[in-house]
C-alpha cells in the first residue's frame, strides 16, 4: 500500500516525469530574496497531471523566521489543498553558524505563524534523522512530518514519530512515499483542512494507544499545540495492565514528558486491579517517554 511522489527543484526540468507519481513537493523559496525560477511551470504541471501538490520553503535560520514565512506565502496564491512545507535542514553555509538552539526555535515560529496564516492548508516540516533527533527539542512539526531517511525502503524510515511521507531516495531525484492508500486519501485529507475546527463539545477520539514492551523506550509525539485539536485543554495519560492473572501484575512506568523546553520524569505504579492509572498532561507537553520492566502495561492517550 502507499503512494510515490517526488520533489522538485531548479535542478529539474520545468516539466519532470510523473509517471507513476501521485504527488509533488516543488521549491518555491529560500531565505528572504531567492525563488526557483520553475517552480510556476513545476507546480502547474504537476496539477495537470493530477497530482497532488505543495510548496517549500528553505531556510537561512539567522533571519527572522516570519519575514523569510512571510515572503514564501506571498509568492503563491495558494489554493484550498495545497501542502504547506518548512524544509527545516540547514548544512550550507548560510545555516552552519547558526546555533542549533536558535535553528530550533527557527522551526517553532516558522510553523506557527505560517498556520495562523493558512489555518485551511496543511502545514508541515520535512527533516532528516539527523535534525530529528538531535536538533528538535519538541517534537513540534504543525500538521504532519516528511521525514528523509535515504537508503531506507520506502515506507520504513526508521522513526516512532507519526510521519506521513518519507523521502527513501535521492539518486537523481528526490523520490517520496505516502503512507495513505492511494492519491484519492491524501487529497481528501489534505482538503480536510477546509472544514470548521471541532467545538468543545465534539467528541475527541484517542491520539495513540499501545503496549509499553518491556526494555523498550517509545517516545510518543504529542498532537502540537496549533492544531485543529489545540482547543482542549484536558489531557491525559492513562496507564493499565492487560494481563489477567490469579494474582493481579503490577509494575512500574517511567514516564518522561517534555514540555517544550525540558523532560520532567516520574515513575507511575500501575495494577490490573486498579484499572488504568491517569497521569494529567498539560497543554504545552509535546512528547512523553515511556520505559518499563513488566510486561502487560498499555498506554492510552486522549484529551476533551
Amino acid at each position: 500500500m502507499g503512494i510515490y511522489g517526488q520533489d522538485w527543484s531548479s535542478y529539474q526540468p520545468s516539466q519532470p516525469d510523473t509517471s507513476g507519481l501521485s504527488f509533488a513537493f516543488v521549491k518555491i523559496s529560500e531565505g528572504l530574496s531567492y525563488t526557483n525560477p520553475k517552480w510556476v511551470s513545476q507546480r502547474d504541471h504537476a496539477k495537470a497531471n493530477g497530482l497532488v501538490w505543495g510548496g517549500y520553503h528553505y531556510p537561512h535560520m539567522a533571519n527572522d523566521p516570519c519575514g523569510e514565512a512571510e515572503f514564501f506565502l506571498a509568492q503563491v496564491n495558494w489554493q484550498p489543498g495545497d501542502l504547506v512545507v518548512l524544509d527545516w535542514e540547514g548544512y550550507d553555509d548560510a545555516n552552519r553558524p547558526v546555533p542549533r538552539a536558535d535553528q530550533a526555535a527557527y522551526k517553532e515560529t516558522w510553523l506557527r505563524h505560517v498556520k495562523q496564516r493558512l489555518p485551511y492548508n496543511p502545514v508541515g516540516m520535512y527533516a532528516n534523522l539527523d535534525y530529528w533527533r538531535t536538533v528538535d527539542a519538541t517534537g513540534f512539526y504543525g500538521d504532519f512530518l516528511w521525514i528523509a531517511t535515504v537508503g531506507l525502503p520506502a515506507g520504513s524510515p526508521g522513526i516512532r514519530a507519526p510521519w506521513l511521507f518519507h523521502q527513501y531516495s535521492d539518486n537523481d531525484v528526490d523520490r517520496d512515499y505516502c503512507r495513505l492508500d492511494n492519491a484519492d486519501a491524501l487529497r481528501a485529507w489534505t482538503l480536510s483542512f477546509q472544514l470548521s475546527l471541532p467545538s468543545q463539545e465534539d467528541d475527541m477520539p484517542q491520539w495513540i494507544t499501545g503496549p509499553v514492551v518491556p526494555g523498550d523506550q517509545p517516545t510518543v509525539v504529542l498532537i502540537p499545540s496549533g492544531t485543529a485539536w489545540s482547543p482542549y485543554p484536558n489531557r491525559r495519560l492513562h496507564l493499565g495492565m492487560d494481563q489477567i492473572a490469579p494474582t493481579p501484575p503490577t509494575g512500574s512506568v517511567r514516564v518522561a514528558i517534555h514540555d517544550g523546553t525540558a523532560w520532567r520524569i516520574q515513575n507511575v505504579p500501575v495494577a490490573s486491579a486498579k484499572g488504568t492509572v491517569d497521569v494529567p498532561l498539560a497543554a504545552d507537553d509535546v512528547k512523553i517517554s515511556l520505559q518499563t520492566a513488566a510486561a502487560g502495561i498499555t498506554y492510552a492517550i486522549e484529551t476533551w
